[in-house]
């Protein structure tokens, strides 16, 4: 009974989560394997980190994750493109990506993102001969990971306007 009075006490914001993400799930899994036939995992997992019950919080995440994976899908693509799949290049192409994303983007709120995208890119050139089939996988990924950050934000935003979350509570001063 501790854990339910422990529950009631609380804010609910992990309720709120819960069910944020429920539904992007379903609406990912639906939308990916019923009617794309894709694999939603990498969506799925994208969402995961855009979601938040506090509406403000789910966007800053949004736009960091957004702009650092269009980054890094820029910089693997480049990789890919020049010159093919090496595996000397993911190393090289990562170091790139972070610093790029640290001293030219200096988005730090998700800012290995970046360097994660690079990597799903050019690890589809890593399992492909051709070149071109890296890249259509490479771009695949990377549309996968800017939907579930868009169904991430959109979930958020809906559920907050039918279930808004509680103010977080604040702590009590301290006594003198």
């Amino acid at each position: 009974m501790k854990w339910l009075r422990q529950f009631i006490k609380d804010d609910g914001l992990g309720l709120h989560l819960a069910l944020n993400v429920f539904i992007a799930t379903t609406l990912l899994w639906f939308l990916l394997r019923s009617l794309a036939n894709l694999n939603p995992i990498w969506a799925i997992s994208s969402m995961l980190a855009a979601s938040d019950p506090v509406i403000r919080q789910a966007a800053t995440t949004f736009r960091g994750r957004i702009i650092n994976a269009l980054l890094g899908c820029a910089v693997g693509m480049l990789f890919l493109i020049v010159g093919g799949s090496h595996e000397w290049k993911l190393p090289l192409a990562l170091g790139i990506t972070v610093l790029l994303s640290t001293y030219v983007v200096r988005v730090q709120v998700m800012w290995r993102q970046a360097p994660i995208t690079a990597a799903l890119v050019i690890a589809a050139g890593l399992s492909h001969e051709s070149k071109l089939t890296a890249i259509e996988i490479g771009a695949q990924r990377v549309g996968e990971v800017l939907l579930g950050c868009c169904v991430g934000l959109a979930v958020s935003w809906g559920m907050s306007m039918l279930w808004p979350p509680p103010e977080p509570k604040k702590a009590a001063p301290a006594k003198a």
